[in-house]
């Protein structure tokens, strides 16, 4: 097997978009008060994990110019020069999260943007479960997606081709109380991103905390 047939799908997607990806996107208010929301709850000099971090905009750079220590992962190189290009106060790592060894208890927060849809439903939830158990107990988890009911559907995003697999708000509700979080806030909205043709897409952003137990249920 080659190198590249070994890659990711979603890293030959996000190479090829790159700096339109950010562009795209930039308009998200929701994207921006999920941010308020977890900066407004960490501690000064708090470690985070920013899970598929793009171009670094506007997550890590917004977290790291509060003083955060950020860890930025993403299976694309492209993307991953760009944001150690544009934000140089955050440490970036190009990537699979599911293949990074994350110690247990490691991460303050971690944020996952819209970064789990190229995988299937069991590598979402097993990743989330991981998630949580890197985070310390009382320690925050912001998850946003696509709230769609639809598994391996072959779609096209910005003119890439990719499959796409998500669930829908209830279901995401309970993967993520499963796997040992308290969901204590959450907001949907329709969002459209700033690339023709696009057409509204709704977004939901939960926003949780591990459960001082930390353990998952079940």
């Amino acid at each position: 097997m080659t190198d590249e047939q070994q890659r990711p799908p979603a890293a030959a997607v996000f190479d090829a978009l790159g700096a339109d990806y950010e562009k795209a996107f930039a308009g998200s208010k929701a994207h921006r008060r999920s941010l308020e929301w977890l900066l407004g709850r960490l501690a000064p000099g708090s470690r985070v994990l920013d899970v598929g971090s793009g171009t670094g905009r506007p997550s890590a750079e917004t977290l790291a110019a509060a003083g955060h220590d950020v860890l930025g992962v993403d299976v694309s190189p492209v993307m991953v020069e760009l944001a150690a290009r544009q934000v140089p106060r955050a440490a970036f790592r190009c990537a699979d999260i599911r293949e990074v060894p994350l110690a247990d208890a490691s991460f303050d927060a971690v944020c996952v943007y819209f970064s789990l849809l190229q995988l299937d439903r069991r590598e979402q939830t097993d990743l989330i479960r991981r998630l949580v158990r890197a985070l310390k107990p009382g320690g925050y988890l912001v998850l946003a997606t696509v709230p769609l009911d639809v598994e391996g559907v072959d779609a096209t995003f910005m003119g890439q081709p990719v499959r796409v697999t998500s669930f829908t708000a209830q279901a995401l509700v309970a993967v993520a109380e499963e796997a040992g979080l308290e969901v204590l806030a959450q907001e949907a909205s329709m969002f459209t991103p700033a690339h023709p043709p696009a057409r509204p897409e709704p977004h939901l952003f939960l926003h949780c905390r591990r459960r001082p137990d930390g353990d998952p249920r079940g």
